[in-house]
């Protein structure tokens, strides 16, 4: 390919950036039976993700954007190792002493916030931006990351179903009811909001602020920060300064349930069953009553689990789009495991966002990153249409739908029509839809657009019907009020609706509940979010029930809820791991993810489940957990799933070994299938399946009591380029369930990928202009402020957030990620001399989601003596930023993009 060494672009007139235009990864998926065969197949186009009525996210405005450190404190990762891998407190002391005088002697400001031994070898510290490039240098320091800021996990919309038909979906009901295993003995520690003491299903008193700390439930714990704590810049109740204390009470509710779900246990008819309900919990507090976290608390929160005995420990948190498996929570995750702590996380709930969105520490190496499925049923209010029940879903930010009372129902148009979907370009008439209720199909345009039409034209209410399965659940905010009730139906209730109105219908309110099977259960949730991660490991691992899951909440806020998100589906999983762990104890905690893996069930594609193709491995994984074919399980497979990396240089062998604890001899027929291949084109997002060239013996014979080892060659499917594949192994006895292991991989030359993309119709990289900012970190705007490009040659005057802004949108993620400035100056014969120092170097980039990232420079470089920093006279500048593409080579210019600034001004008013 040709170099990446990329253009030079600078605006050349001021344009104000306000909300943009979303680009979407895109996904692919193969066939749900077990292929005979392994034959080549061309590419099979799917269409594009409109087709299937995808939302696709639209690009955040220029005001949100992430900064350098969007917090202002750095990880420090020191030389010396932490304890879970060989080395010595004593030794971490000392390090931590060196690279502080270290510090001190280049004259820079460090202050320790926290410090870890255990999990990660390090510090967090309060460091200016311009001093990070002097302290990576240091002798005792081995690299620098930014604290992320952690958004407090935002539950998706969900309807109320019971536990019960989520612990079915797993096979835990009959682990606990048939194999008798509850997780006795097990100890889970729960990194979240808190656990609520007083919670009777989870060991309480029944009455707040009664139960005693620790209890015969909740173990152990620890709040790291107090209820005032908000790591939010831009919220009005922004305090950031942890407060400490011994009480992990819950004020906010996601701990309560996330506990709930791994172990509750009904204290009376009625109540919650958590998947293991004999386990002992850990409560670790990372969150106050509102806002965010950061995550070096997070890691804090692991050390302190260690140190308290957990066995299992589960995160239903994380880092969108950080999807390096390097950065620091991912690490101290990927060391409690070496410690004998098996870690599960949430993978994220940025679906709609597409490929290479999930988080850390879910992408964690050892971690068991888990997505999430729908549960089974709904529980759902119900309306009748000519005396017909239909289970709906009534939309947010509009009035609740009456209880009683009729209406004459009409449709806006026939299904799949322009006018069925009333859109701006076609929007229902008020001759069809004053003084009815008007059903409207689902897609094209928002929710919000489809019931202002109806509205205006004089509807009474509005009845969306979905354009694929499932039911859903809608919201119609806006600036003008929706004054109308707007309900939710799946899509065959909806046209069966349509061609009753054919002979005139009527629509009756009722206040009946009903339990309704979901058309999406068992299927991936929507909100699920895809890997694989940036270094191509395999993620998601595995899938769980995450999708309306109902399980304990804080009593002050109603005791019980329903939520859903892949938070909910981890701590099925961390529960899931304890029943194993009673079942055999003394399972190696790097084995017990390739055990669950080898008994999960792949499930068809969630956008077009009847078309036979099963979902792409890199969103679901293994697939739905089994936990009781688990614990039963006398065979495995290791390991438990295959990272394939880039196929550039042909079919990729790898080794399985199966090994057979059972008394006899066990033949396995081997087999395999593909899941949908996802390309991720910002132009044209599209899905398509090809099937996999596999090359592996027809059968395999492992002797009872013995291992076999076998070679396996796997190249992706003919005409895929530049896209994720994957599927599964299947090895099948002559008696009993097949084992499985997923594969995954790139098609193509993975350093191809752009890593600078436009937004929309907006080229960039640019240079910015900070137009207002409510609140800065050092020099960086955290709360409001809007950005306009910069003009060609635009001076800053350095001072109130005008200096220097990169706006950039990464397409994808980087390894690597510099700024050097471009110095003009004087050389010592008269000529003129370009000079680039350093300033900005950022290690493991995520990619952006559907908006920008900003990186700032606030005028200064380091000396020449490299022992402080200086500020910059006034004159012009440019800045040269380099991005390295994952798994990429340095020195190869294909794999490097460079974007050079224009020249600017820097012409301080001092």
């Amino acid at each position: 390919m040709a170099s990446r060494t990329t253009r030079s672009r600078g605006a050349t007139a001021r344009r104000r950036l306000g909300a943009g235009i979303g680009t979407m990864a895109v996904l692919v998926a193969g066939a749900t039976a077990p292929m005979a065969a392994a034959t080549e197949s061309p590419e099979r186009d799917l269409g594009t993700a409109a087709d299937y009525g995808v939302d696709v996210p639209t690009a955040g405005g220029l005001e949100d954007a992430t900064v350098t450190s969007p917090t202002g404190r750095w990880f420090v990762e020191l030389a010396a190792a932490p304890t879970t891998q060989g080395g010595s407190k004593a030794a971490l002391d000392r390090a931590e002493r060196s690279f502080k005088a270290e510090a001190a002697g280049k004259g820079v400001s460090v202050e320790v916030r926290q410090s870890f031994r255990s999990v990660w070898n390090g510090v967090s510290a309060e460091i200016a931006d311009e001093d990070v490039v002097t302290v990576e240098g240091l002798p005792s320091v081995r690299a620098v990351y930014p604290v992320l800021r952690i958004q407090a996990p935002e539950p998706q919309a969900a309807t109320s179903p019971d536990l019960a038909t989520a612990l079915a979906m797993s096979g835990a009901d009959a682990a606990q009811s048939e194999l008798g295993f509850t997780g006795e003995g097990v100890k889970v520690g729960i990194i979240d909001t808190g656990v609520d003491l007083d919670h009777p299903d989870l060991g309480g008193s029944g009455t707040d602020d009664t139960t005693a700390f620790p209890s015969d439930v909740i173990v152990a714990g620890y709040d790291f920060v107090g209820d005032s704590y908000n790591a939010d810049p831009s919220s009005d109740a922004y305090q950031p300064v942890p407060q400490p204390d011994g009480n992990p009470d819950d004020c906010q509710g996601h701990g309560t349930h996330v506990a709930g779900i791994v172990g509750a246990r009904p204290a009376a008819e009625g109540g919650a069953l958590g998947v293991a309900p004999d386990v002992q919990l850990g409560a670790y507090r990372v969150f106050g009553c509102d806002g965010s976290t950061e995550s070096d608390i997070m890691v804090a929160a692991m050390e302190r689990a260690l140190a308290d005995g957990m066995d299992v420990v589960n995160q239903s948190i994380g880092a969108a789009f950080q999807t390096w498996p390097g950065y620091p929570t991912a690490v101290a995750s990927d060391n409690l495991v070496d410690a004998g702590v098996v870690m599960v996380a949430s993978i994220g709930n940025s679906g709609a966002s597409g490929t290479w969105s999930a988080g850390a520490p879910g992408v964690g190496e050892d971690v068991i990153g888990v997505a999430s499925f729908d549960n089974t049923h709904v529980k759902a209010q119900m309306l009748e249409v000519d005396g017909v029940e239909f289970p709906f879903m009534p939309a947010s930010s509009a009035p609740e739908p009456p209880t009683t009372g009729t209406e004459d129902l009409v449709s806006a148009g026939a299904p799949s029509s322009a006018q069925a979907q009333s859109c701006n370009a076609n929007p229902v008439a008020s001759s069809v839809a004053a003084g009815k209720a008007v059903l409207i199909q689902r897609g094209a345009c928002t929710f919000y657009e489809k019931a202002l039409n109806a509205q205006k034209a004089g509807a009474t209410a509005v009845v969306l019907y979905n354009n694929v399965p499932g039911l859903f659940s809608a919201t119609v905010a806006g600036a003008e009020p929706i004054t109308i009730p707007v309900v939710g139906v799946s899509r065959d209730h909806g046209v069966q609706m349509v061609n009753a109105t054919a002979d005139g219908a009527t629509l009756a309110w009722t206040d009946r509940v009903g339990t309704a099977v979901n058309p999406t259960g068992g299927l991936i949730s929507s909100f699920s979010s895809y890997g694989m991660t940036a270094d191509l490991q395999l993620k998601p691992d595995l899938g769980a029930p995450g999708g309306n899951i109902w399980s304990t909440y804080p009593l002050e806020k109603g005791a019980y809820s329903t939520l859903s998100g892949t938070s909910m589906s981890a701590p099925h999983v961390a529960g899931a791991v304890a029943l194993l762990l009673e079942a055999r104890p003394g399972t190696e905690a790097h084995t017990v993810r390739d055990l669950l893996q080898n008994h999960s069930d792949p499930a068809a594609w969630s956008l077009n489940s009847g078309i036979g193709l099963a979902d792409s491995v890199h969103r679901q994984g293994a697939g739905m957990i089994d936990i009781d074919d688990t614990i039963l399980s006398t065979t495995s497979v290791l390991p438990g799933k295959l990272s394939l990396g880039e196929s550039q240089g042909g079919p990729v062998e790898r080794t399985l070994t199966l090994t057979n604890a059972a008394e006899t001899d066990v033949t396995y027929a081997t087999s395999f299938d593909d899941g949908i291949s996802t390309h991720r084109n910002p132009d044209a997002p599209s899905y398509a399946w090809a099937e996999s060239v596999v090359d592996m013996p027809a059968s395999v014979t492992v002797p009872a009591g013995g291992s076999v080892d076998v070679t396996v060659s796997i190249a992706p499917g003919s005409g895929l380029n530049l896209a994720q594949y994957g599927g599964w192994l299947f090895f099948t006895p002559e008696e009993g369930a097949a084992l499985s292991v997923p594969f995954a991989g790139f098609a193509g030359d993975y350093q191809a990928l752009e890593l600078f993309g436009d937004l929309g119709d907006l080229p960039l990289p640019a240079m910015g202009v900070l137009l207002g900012c409510d609140r800065f970190i050092g020099a960086d705007c955290v709360a409001g402020g809007e950005y306009d490009l910069a003009p060609t040659g635009h001076s800053y005057t350095m001072a109130d957030g005008d200096i220097p802004q990169v706006i950039l949108h990464m397409e994808h993620p980087a390894q690597r990620l510099t700024i050097e400035v471009i110095e003009t100056v004087q050389g010592k014969k008269g000529a003129v001399e370009k000079v680039a120092t350093l300033v900005h170097d950022e290690p493991y980039v995520g990619r952006d989601s559907a908006g920008i990232s900003v990186r700032v420079w606030d005028g200064r470089v380091p000396t020449t003596n490299g022992k402080s920093t200086r500020a910059v006279g006034d004159g012009v500048y440019q800045l040269r930023v380099t991005a390295l593409s994952p798994m990429g080579d340095p020195a190869n210019p294909d794999h490097v993009e460079v974007w050079t600034s224009p020249e600017f001004r820097v012409d301080r008013t001092d």
